[in-house]
């Protein structure tokens, strides 16, 4: 079954606090959704089907994005990235970004993406930005021990305000993401050739059938049987 990209613009129209995009390798846009347009205060997605973030957004955020977006022409997935955006008011916004790569054929030949929104920057205060601050701590230390007491004390949080807030932002719990966080790079390194047991261990997983058992609830296959299915 294939599903085509203008039918998954017309769902993503229905849902206006979801930014959907294509990307070719290029990083011009393919497609977009009505949200979009409204961020961008444009009307015809001809305004931008074709152009690159670079044209459209200001220097910082569309450098923010070319990098993101050659993470993912390499293979990786992005998700629950806290980020800033542009609203329909051109004010900067706080959203909550995913992006993965768009294969044909097996190949990687562009990226697509989502980007939920969570609220005006200037109505949210620090909570977000502590969150952000957390979530980048687990993003570059998800191979190690993380303890609960570094995120309480990156955020300033109660430990209760902590996990309602991920709960809240994220659905999910910080060990939970934590533990997303190291499937989704177990899933990268295991279309290499490194040992399923050294691809546990690099993504912190200390025991094998610990990271056999996490792989398989969140990606419904074995280690193996993904390694099997991508190589």
């Amino acid at each position: 079954m294939r599903v085509e990209p203008a039918d998954l613009e017309a769902l993503f129209d229905a849902i206006p606090d979801v930014l959907f995009f294509m990307k070719d390798r290029d990083g011009r846009y393919t497609h977009i959704n009505q949200t979009m347009l409204r961020r961008l205060g444009l009307r015809s997605r001809k305004e931008i089907i074709g152009r690159t973030a670079a044209e459209i957004y200001p220097t910082g955020l569309s450098a923010d994005y070319a990098t993101q977006d050659a993470q993912v022409l390499a293979g990786q997935v992005i998700e629950n990235l806290m980020e800033l955006h542009l609203f329909a008011n051109r004010e900067p916004g706080w959203c909550l970004t995913c992006k993965r790569p768009l294969r044909v054929d097996g190949r990687i030949e562009g990226v697509i993406g989502i980007s939920r929104d969570l609220g005006q920057k200037d109505s949210l205060g620090t909570q977000y930005e502590q969150l952000r601050l957390a979530l980048a701590h687990l993003n570059a230390h998800y191979a190690e021990n993380v303890r609960m007491q570094t995120l309480l004390d990156i955020t300033g949080f109660s430990l209760s305000k902590l996990e309602r807030s991920f709960r809240k932002v994220f659905q999910m719990t910080p060990q939970q993401v934590l533990t997303r966080l190291r499937i989704q790079m177990a899933m990268h390194l295991l279309h290499g050739s490194e040992s399923i047991a050294s691809v546990g261990q690099a993504c912190g997983f200390t025991d094998q059938s610990a990271f056999t058992r996490k792989f398989k609830a969140e990606v419904g296959l074995s280690p193996r049987a993904y390694r099997a299915q991508v190589t």
